[in-house]
């Protein structure tokens, strides 16, 4: 089945793009939305570099901005998939939503006008042993913003490895965030991966508010 990925650069959707085709699917784009400023639905903070990702994965992208509502959100999620349906002749929609019903819900309602399925390949897993697999695969992980209780700036940046896993276990029996930040507790981004074929070198970034912003970066060889 030929999909297109929803994909926002963390590790979620890297991860259900890995896991899509380590099931056979055969992914033919990636789609990226940037958000408005404050979305709960997409993720914003160094959305552009999702160009960068797709080249270090061998991947085309659509890559469009989704003007200034959730309402336009939805709009511009659709309206990519329509394109990509028609250029790609995609059958499925592969998305890293692991446990909000809601973001489910409209994605599948979007997905059921156009004829496409759904694939959620980190639905209801438990966040801790799949984030230890990607530790495990290889995967280069960041922290590139925070926002949950508990956090603060000396996470920026940090690698996400088996440390930072215990740390977040005491996070979440402390302050009963998600493990996974699948509330928007922390959001990260992926510098390299098995699937990558080149990884990506962050060379200049600067800090704004709770957010580590990349601001210049190239691909190197493996």
């Amino acid at each position: 089945m030929k999909v297109a990925v929803l994909f926002s650069g963390g590790k979620d959707s890297t991860y259900s793009l890995y896991l899509a085709e380590a099931q056979g699917r055969e992914v033919a784009v990636l789609i990226s939305i940037k958000p408005f400023l404050g979305s709960s639905v997409l993720h914003g903070t160094n959305i552009d570099i999702t160009k960068l990702q797709a080249s270090a994965l061998g991947k085309s992208i659509v890559f469009v901005g989704s003007g200034s509502t959730k309402e336009s959100e939805l709009k511009a999620i659709k309206s990519s998939l329509i394109k990509a349906k028609e250029k790609y002749k995609i059958e499925g929609v592969v998305s890293g939503v692991a446990a909000s019903e809601q973001q489910r819900y409209h994605l599948e309602a979007i997905c059921a006008d156009l004829g496409l399925k759904t694939i959620f390949p980190l639905w209801r897993l438990a966040p801790e042993k799949y984030m230890r697999e990607q530790i495990r695969l290889g995967f280069d992980i960041v922290f590139s913003e925070v926002a949950g209780a508990g956090f603060d700036r000396g996470w920026l940046g940090r690698k996400m490895d088996n440390l930072a896993m215990e740390e977040l276990k005491k996070l979440h029996a402390k302050f009963g965030i998600s493990i996974s930040g699948e509330e928007s507790e922390y959001r990260t981004l992926v510098l390299d991966g098995p699937n990558f074929k080149k990884r990506i070198e962050v060379q200049k970034v600067k800090v704004e508010g709770n957010s580590l912003v990349v601001e210049k970066a190239r691909l190197v060889k493996k």
